[in-house]
């Protein structure tokens, strides 16, 4: 007898608790289902909703024109107040879609879901068929719903969750932590917005960060304007948007494929017609607010003005490649008389609070208000870097380290390209209202007795010219400068730049002329809205840099990366005058820059074989005199150089053009090698572009 009791007992309580294990989990319940069985209450539930729907659902009146039949797959949510959220419609018409989410919003609070008694989320995923149709849920079918566990429904729903995240692309990159592409003429757009009296905005440091820029320009109201009404995915893919853009609450990626596709005519070449054929990919994204990332790939082959051409072959690297395209890479040859050149970029951003930005990659960056830098500019290859943006107060302060590379024969080592380094610092200050000053230093050292990367160079507050004594003479090359800019009003500002290489005041008083006087100095103005006309800038701008400037008597601590200046396109040793206006009108285009010059070249025709300061990769001590040094010494020619491009804007997303270009180029020396000779070039061009980076080819 106490054996039947006990098995009794047993049997109960194994009884009770499964039966407590089934109801752990309670669906939600509508007042009509309140005196339902409980095992019912889900299928009460599910009939709830259709009935619901289809006595409030009104079919749109274009989707009952066009006599479409299907339907509408709407994920929702009950949250543990027991009131509906629609999290994600699957719809072919969005009147669909709008009249799902009305008719949701009608559903009245109910009792929610519990989960071991306490109230919890549920999301369903239902079907709405059009033509309606008063639905039934079947107790065959609830029966096999019924047979999955907890977990198991959970694993169902898991991709309908993941894509309910999914939101409408809301242009998240125009407040993200990506870099603004640096091009000159879009920047262009924003500079008297950032510039007007008042702003507390840094301008010299460049790439800006779309965070700082939005303060003061509005990039989604502008990109708004611009948009063109295209039903299709072709069109809109076409003129509007990424060609894959994805947005949800946390994160966000678009990828677009990127062309450069040119074709045109050089008047001086023997071939018959240059062309670019740019194909490439860009993708760029951002993890919640403070990290963003980019990366892009470009395949390029390429054949361009015959002067363009030449130069590219003087640049040329130690090994078998013929060049190295200026601003892009190393280039092998193509065909017969073509360049192959791919170029990839890439960088990592971070902001973990508003006072700090910190950089890592593959790219460049430019330091100044003008078209050209004499402290830090990006008209060399990419190079790899690592940057820190601190702001506060009324200051900016911009470290930056970039490991160089030195590709001339000489210094190869083991069939491998020399390393070299550079530390800049620049510091921008407010002073007030109107006037800007920045103050920079930069150190070009190497990888002399096996130091690598010098750590005595990552302090990022230290003066770089005591550091380059401690390490010894002739470990570093050190740079200093500064910058400058008035604002005169909200539509004109004036700004400027000086570079000093090396400083000697009994030179500089004693008045000869020495060559150690190694210095540049950048006076220009810029004009908004010139005369009243809306988006209209004219710009002035003279630049002057003495011979052997970003020289040194240690040539790998030259300023420059891969046969290219890291300042000037022209090196040192020249004078320039530069016009600029630009002109835009919604999606059209024009852009216009007059250059007169005067720059020095070596003879190195075996009888003077001098250095006259123009080429920064000699050392200054194969001058040919220390006193009398002058802009324009040795070989003096004259350039001018005119370009003029207007176009359309095709996409806006991706910053596509459809463009025409001709630029009309006259170099006249005063002296013939052969190297350097009288040359008058005029180069047209038509193409499509997507507009992302500088092309500098006025030198």
């Amino acid at each position: 007898m106490k054996q039947f009791i006990v098995l009794i007992l047993l049997i109960v309580q194994v009884k009770g608790h499964a039966q407590s294990t089934i109801l752990k989990e309670k669906p939600p319940v509508f007042p009509e289902c309140l005196s339902v069985s409980i095992d019912s209450l889900q299928q009460c539930f599910d009939q709830s909703v259709f009935n619901h729907i289809y006595n409030e659902f009104q079919v749109p009146e274009r989707v009952y024109k066009e006599n479409y039949k299907g339907e509408v797959v709407v994920l929702f949510e009950l949250d543990t107040t027991g009131t509906f959220r629609v999290i994600y419609i699957d719809a072919m018409y969005d009147e669909l879609k709008k009249e799902t989410i009305r008719v949701f919003s009608t559903l009245p609070t109910i009792i929610p879901a519990t989960y071991n008694s306490r109230n919890t989320f549920k999301q369903y995923s239902f079907p709405i068929k059009i033509p309606l149709v008063n639905q039934t849920v079947s107790s065959q079918d609830l029966a096999k719903v019924n047979k999955l566990t907890a977990l198991e429904e959970q694993a169902k729903r898991e991709f309908d969750s993941v894509t309910a995240q999914t939101r409408a692309f809301n242009k998240p990159n125009y407040k993200s932590q990506l870099n603004i592409p640096f091009v000159h003429s879009e920047y262009a757009k924003f500079d008297k917005e950032m510039n007007l009296v008042g702003t507390n905005s840094h301008t010299s440091a460049k790439p800006f960060i779309y965070s700082e820029v939005s303060k003061y320009y509005d990039f989604k109201a502008e990109n708004e304007k611009l948009v063109q009404e295209r039903k299709t995915w072709v069109g809109r893919k076409i003129w509007n948007e990424h060609f894959v853009q994805l947005q949800t609450n946390n994160y966000w990626f678009t990828i677009d494929p990127i062309f450069d596709l040119q074709v045109g005519k050089d008047s001086d070449a023997d071939f018959s017609y240059t062309y670019n054929n740019t194909r490439g990919i860009v993708v760029q994204g951002g993890f919640g607010d403070k990290f963003s990332f980019y990366t892009s790939f470009l395949e390029s082959q390429g054949r361009f003005a015959d002067y363009f051409n030449r130069y590219a072959e003087t640049l040329k690297a130690f090994g078998p490649d013929p060049a190295i395209i200026p601003g892009r890479g190393i280039a092998k040859r193509y065909r017969t008389d073509a360049y192959d050149y791919p170029v990839a970029e890439a960088y990592l951003s971070y902001t973990p609070s508003k006072y700090f930005n910190f950089q890592f990659g593959h790219g460049k960056s430019f330091i100044g208000d003008g078209y050209r830098s004499l402290v830090l500019s990006d008209v060399a290859s990419p190079q790899v870097f690592f940057k820190i943006n601190t702001t506060f107060w009324k200051m900016k302060y911009t470290n930056t380290w970039m490991w160089l590379m030195d590709v001339r024969d000489e210094v190869v080592e083991d069939k491998a390209f020399k390393r070299k380094y550079i530390g800049n610092h620049f510091l921008s200050w407010n002073v007030s209202k109107r006037l800007n000053l920045g103050f920079f230093e930069s150190v070009v050292w190497d990888n002399s007795n096996d130091r690598g990367f010098d750590v005595n160079y990552l302090n990022p507050i230290i003066f770089y010219r005591a550091i380059e004594f401690e390490t010894g003479q002739g470990a570093g090359n050190a740079l200093m400068g500064a910058t400058a800019k008035y604002k005169w009003n909200d539509n004109i500002y004036l700004y400027g730049q000086f570079i000093l290489d090396e400083f000697s005041l009994a030179d500089i008083t004693g008045g000869e002329k020495s060559y150690k006087n190694k210095y540049g100095y950048q006076l220009g103005i810029k004009y908004f809205d010139a005369f009243k006309v809306d988006n209209l800038l004219l710009q002035f701008e003279y630049n002057r840099v003495r011979p052997y400037t970003y020289s040194h008597n240690t040539i790998v601590l030259n300023y420059a990366h891969s046969n290219q200046s890291m300042a000037h396109l022209w090196n040192s040793n020249f004078s320039e005058a530069i016009i600029i206006g630009r002109y835009h009108y919604k999606r059209w285009f024009a852009n216009a820059k007059l250059i007169f010059g005067v720059r020095g070249f070596d003879f190195n025709d075996g009888v003077d074989d001098f250095s006259y300061g123009g080429d920064i990769y000699r050392d200054y001590f194969e001058r040919p005199y220390d006193t009398g040094v002058e802009v324009g010494q040795g070989i003096r020619t004259n350039i001018f150089n005119g370009n003029f491009q207007a176009g359309y804007l095709l996409n806006t997303a991706s910053n596509m053009k459809i463009f025409g270009d001709v630029t009309f180029r006259d170099f006249d020396p005063n002296a013939t090698t052969s190297t350097t000779y009288k040359n008058n070039t005029v180069w047209f061009t038509v193409g499509v572009r997507s507009d992302l980076f500088n092309w500098y080819f006025d030198f």
